[in-house]
């Protein structure tokens, strides 16, 4: 089985955020990336059908050379090769456009993405996948086992969840609870060394022109001041939450 891990290069969510030129531009100084966390679970769930099924497991990123380091973490962690699409990440389209040609490409039987990025969360790359190679589609996954051709996934739905019987090939949107956290893997020394020699393979992008742009970036606005009210003052209460916060 060939499985391809799609890896976003992300901003830790521990980073400080700031914007240049106007509040147009995301500004990287003293930013600290990793992987997407929903792609991280899949990246793990991968490595369990490697080690108890021989599957061989790619990664692929689109971006720039900034997101190699990335990919070389994800190489450590366990996947046998990489592929990085040499153009910036314009729009959840460009990206799917780019990724799709990989899948068709590569003869993937399993291709494992996040349900969405932290930075943007548009939660529309995978389907967009799916649609430009006529592949079976799950998102919101929470488990996943393959056996041969067939697959039965889990997912997440409102109330509960839903268990799909499907076919590869199939493409999945992974989220938390695909694996759990205490199995998500930190890279050992060993990993790291041997991720060196593993082959990163840079590829041309095709021709897309991006559907849309980002005109503007703005921080949420700062919290109000607390007011606090006696515990015996409750007319005052009811009043600032009826008046104000307007929640009764």
């Amino acid at each position: 089985m060939k499985i391809l891990v799609c890896i976003s290069h992300v901003p830790d969510t521990t980073s400080k955020i700031n914007f240049t030129d106007d509040n147009t531009k995301f500004d990287t100084n003293g930013v600290q990336y990793v992987i997407n966390p929903n792609d991280e679970f899949g990246l793990t769930r991968a490595m369990w059908f490697k080690e108890k099924q021989g599957a061989e497991v790619t990664v692929v990123n689109v971006g720039g050379a900034e997101t190699e380091p990335t990919l070389r973490k994800a190489l450590a962690i366990g996947a046998d090769a990489a592929i990085r699409v040499n153009v910036a990440a314009a729009d959840g389209f460009s990206v799917a456009k780019q990724l799709a040609k990989v899948v068709k490409d590569g003869g993937y039987d399993l291709i494992i993405a996040g349900r969405e990025s932290i930075d943007y969360n548009g939660g529309m790359v995978p389907g967009m996948i799916a649609g430009l190679t006529n592949s079976n589609f799950v998102s919101n996954c929470i488990g996943l086992e393959v056996d041969g051709n067939s697959a039965k996934v889990v997912r997440e739905i409102d109330g509960g969840k839903e268990t799909v019987n499907t076919s590869l090939p199939l493409i999945i949107g992974g989220q938390k609870g695909l694996v759990e956290e205490s199995d998500l893997r930190i890279p050992n020394m060993r990993g790291i060394m041997m991720a060196r020699q593993k082959p990163l393979t840079v590829l041309e992008p095709i021709d897309i022109a991006p559907e849309t742009a980002s005109v503007k970036f703005e921080k949420p606005a700062p919290k109000g001041a607390v007011k606090l009210v006696s515990p015996d003052n409750l007319d005052e209460l009811i009043s600032l939450l009826h008046n104000e916060a307007k929640v009764i």
